[in-house]
């Protein structure tokens, strides 16, 4: 097999649609991989359509034709040579020709391609171009054809195989891309390649089993030799003339097991085939494997069904965040930039992403590093938020597509879900689809309860299929509702929409796989997209990057029972920034109190696509936000947390608080605990102390002494809980100590400074020190408004009397330290309070 890359020398033209006089017509050089968008912005033609409202104005491009065009120069095939064109990646409606003559047209971005272009090739210089015709006005067209299908958003994506967040979301920009994104070559081979490999990984005790199924395609009928090594095992299979397939087991003894991050080492191993011809080596395969087994327990336990990922016989808390793609513009998004989230992830504790059904099939190089990390992945098939037909031609792509995604992605040990769609079967009971549904009337339940789960019991047996997220096992959607809080994972989303933050404590869930709570970009980043006069709510730049239905109501509803709102905008920033900082960690806290019956938290979501105000707790311009701290102290190894119980230990809003000990480590946690109510400057009026025992990977609930808990000025006391060793199993973002009030932060007296601050120059940044005379709440220094790439080593951290706190920030810009103690820098709950008053 010779393979030759076609990623150089191609140009771009503008080819129908109204465009401006400056790119109507115009030919410029073009990136591949690439995007309309991008050869238009390298060639200063279109504003960066990130910034202000760019994006809106350069709607014109929706209806656009493009064309893609290389000079390629190709030998002929020699007698017995194939010679294939494979496209990994067409975006999305394409006609692809050689020397004039068309070779296919394609309607699917989620696909790879492979064209037998050995008749079409000359003997010299070929000419091959890729036209691109408007994705919206295909959706359109078909569906006219198919019938009216109801979606959130005005766009008729359904219709089209192609990213639905293209077409604009509550998070993310309207600019619909087009372009040959991802790898294009030419591929030269005789008497047979590697069409694909299934790798059935299995373990048992030790011994690792690989039942890898390969399949070639031949240009010869001959006898081939199929080798496969892992582990240090080889073992050979016959594929015999006129036969096309063979399945090689591997039993490999001995070898260590993967395991998720926080339960032991991510364990892999090379898996080669080669595919000979006699001593002629014709094609290989390589890919990394991990030896694990995973399954989702949903047994019906008497008062619903549990949703608890069971790894190497090992229930696991899911510590995770929704995944989007990372860059709007997905050509942008490096191997480097994945590895940079990927670690933030972790750096958060986190073990699962879910990979949402509203982007795409991501990377190689996004599931390598999950492998690498320890970072369990939940895969969507990409149908989200809509009614999908499922007659032709949609059905036929949509198989196409499901196929070659599970045979690519069942090789990482990090894939451990499959899940047909994202709130489509809830879609279908409660947001007026019923009788609103033209052409055949499918909806897309075809796909999710027969198509998708044979495929995947068909292709990859030992992964677990869910029909959608959410939705209640065991259950007829149609007569149990799909978002029952008792019945596997649920999307909790009156918070926000509806509800206050403190609704997420009202009930408990069985799996939490999506909710969350908006807050804006970093202020670095805000200010890069909006210039300083729209810098408020009401600019339409502003709007522009506040996407969600009646988003700046919601912000400020939500704020309101919980904090000030500030003085002005940049105040309201870090007021929003903080308010979406609890509202998360309060969710997480009051879920992970309830282990083993609440067995996971997917919060919505880790990473943005551009500069937003979203839900996300990593920016566009992949800064952290205050949301990313409150993460990683909520879910740190051993957490401390108060919250109400009943009297009999059970449920209750109203209840007095009790203390949860979480314990997610494989070592006992043994312990001595100091419970104090305290008033704000310290004065100690009851204490008590209590040795505990919170076993591995359980949970503990201490009852407060009563003389404790009972906090009879509101205002002006607070109840803390501090463990001596809490900090030795967190890894970092724990405090070891866990806070309780009785009234909300806006009502408490908070001193507005108390506290004394110090920086300093250190070698590779700065120190800042903080010393508190008073309670000091969630004290965060915002290092980008002093210097763009500042990154703060804490955040949300509330220092108690007579502590001194030290944060480091890594920044090499020449900046006086100082600056880092300006009060719009140096921030807390207690500056945005006393401000107010």
């Amino acid at each position: 097999m010779h393979r030759n890359s076609l990623c150089e020398g191609w140009t771009l033209t503008h080819r129908g649609g109204d465009a401006p006089a400056s790119v109507a017509g115009v030919t410029i050089p073009a990136q591949v991989p690439g995007s309309t968008h991008v050869d238009l912005i390298n060639a200063d033609l279109i504003p960066d359509p990130y910034l202000s409202t760019n994006e809106h104005d350069l709607a014109w491009m929706h209806l656009c034709q493009w064309r893609y065009t290389c000079m390629v120069d190709v030998e002929p095939a020699a007698p017995g040579e194939r010679v294939d064109m494979v496209f990994d990646g067409l975006d999305t409606v394409a006609t692809v020709s050689l020397n004039g003559t068309e070779v296919a047209r394609t309607k699917n971005m989620h696909r790879s391609y492979r064209f037998d272009v050995r008749e079409l090739l000359s003997s010299g210089t070929d000419t091959l171009t890729v036209d691109f015709a408007s994705a919206l006005e295909y959706a359109r067209n078909l569906t006219e054809t198919l019938g009216h299908r109801p979606t959130p958003y005005p766009h008729p994506y359904p219709a089209v195989r192609k990213m639905a967040c293209s077409f604009g979301w509550d998070w993310g920009p309207d600019l619909q891309t087009a372009g040959i994104w991802k790898d294009v070559r030419i591929e030269r081979w005789r008497t047979a390649r590697i069409d694909s490999v299934r790798p059935v990984v299995t373990v048992d005790g030790d011994t690792g089993r690989v039942e890898a199924h390969i399949s070639v395609e031949r240009a010869a009928d001959a006898d081939l030799t199929v080798r496969a090594h892992v582990a240090g095992v080889t073992v050979e299979a016959e594929i015999v003339a006129g036969e096309s397939t063979a399945t090689v087991v591997i039993e490999a003894p001995g070898v260590e097991r993967w395991w998720p991050r926080g339960y032991g080492r991510p364990h892999l191993y090379d898996l080669e085939v080669s595919v000979l011809h006699g001593d002629t080596l014709l094609d290989t395969y390589s890919r990394r494997i991990g030896f694990r087994t995973v399954e989702v327990d949903m047994a019906h336990d008497g008062t619903g069904a549990g949703f608890t990922f069971i790894v190497n016989d090992v229930p696991v808390f899911i510590k995770g965040a929704n995944w989007i793609p990372d860059d709007h513009l997905l050509t942008r998004i490096t191997r480097e930039r994945l590895e940079r989230r990927i670690g933030q992830a972790t750096g958060a504790h986190m073990n699962m992403l879910r990979v949402w059904g509203g982007g795409i099939y991501e990377s190689d190089d996004f599931y390598d590093l999950c492998d690498q990390a320890g970072v369990m992945v939940w895969q969507d098939f990409l149908f989200a938020c809509a009614a999908y037909a499922e007659g032709a031609p949609i059905r036929g792509e949509v198989e196409a597509e499901a196929r070659e995604a599970i045979v690519r992605l069942m090789p990482h040990a990090s894939l451990v879900l499959w899940n047909g769609s994202n709130e489509n079967i809830w879609g279908w009971h409660d947001w007026g689809w019923q009788g609103n549904i033209g052409g055949d009337g499918t909806w897309g339940i075809g796909y999710y309860e027969e198509l998708l789960p044979a495929l995947v019991a068909d292709l990859d047996p030992t992964r677990t299929y869910t029909p959608s997220s959410p939705f209640s096992p065991h259950q007829p959607y149609d007569t149990v509702h799909p978002n029952d809080p008792t019945w596997g994972p649920i999307h909790e989303w009156q918070v926000w929409n509806q509800l206050d933050y403190t609704h997420y404590g009202s009930y408990v869930p069985r799996f939490a796989s999506e909710y969350g709570f908006q807050g804006p970009p970093t202020w670095a980043t805000l200010t890069r997209s909006i210039d300083p006069e729209d810098l408020h709510q009401e600019s339409d730049a502003w709007l522009a990057h506040q996407k969600a239905h009646e988003g700046n109501d919601k912000l400020n509803r939500g704020l309101r029972p919980h904090l000030p709102a500030g003085r002005d905008f940049e105040e309201w920033h870090w007021a929003t920034s903080l308010n979406q900082a609890r509202a998360i960690r309060f969710a997480i806290e009051h879920y992970r109190s309830w282990w083993p019956r609440t067995t996971g938290s997917i919060m919505w979501q880790l990473n943005d696509c551009w500069p937003v105000t979203s839900w996300a707790a990593i920016d566009g311009d992949e800064r952290l936000k205050p949301l990313w701290f409150a993460l990683r102290d909520a879910y740190a190894p051993r957490l401390l947390t108060f919250q109400p119980r009943g009297a009999d230990g059970g449920l209750d809003t109203a209840g007095l608080p009790h203390l949860v000990l979480v314990n997610d480590t494989d070592d006992d946690w043994e312990d001595t605990v100091t419970l104090t109510r305290m008033s704000l400057d310290g004065t100690v009026h009851a204490a008590a102390t209590e040795d505990v025992l919170v076993p591995a990977r359980t949970a503990v609930t201490l009852e407060v002494p009563d003389d404790v808990g009972d906090i009879d000025n509101p205002t002006r006391q607070v109840l803390v809980a501090q463990a001596r060793h809490a900090e030795d199993g967190a890894a970092g973002g724990s405090r070891g100590y866990a806070i309780w009030t009785d009234a909300e932060d806006k009502d408490i007296a908070y001193a507005g400074s108390p506290f004394t601050a110090t920086a300093r120059v250190t070698d590779g940044g700065f120190d800042v020190s903080i010393t508190a005379h008073e309670v000091v709440r969630d004290v965060a220094i915002l290092p980008d408004k002093v210097a763009a790439d500042a990154v703060v080593s804490d955040a949300l951290v509330t220092i108690l009397p007579g502590q001194t706190v030290t944060f480091t920030i890594a920044n090499a810009a020449d900046v006086n330290p100082e600056d880092f103690l300006d009060p719009r820098v140096l921030v807390s709950a207690n500056s945005l309070v006393a401000g107010d008053r």
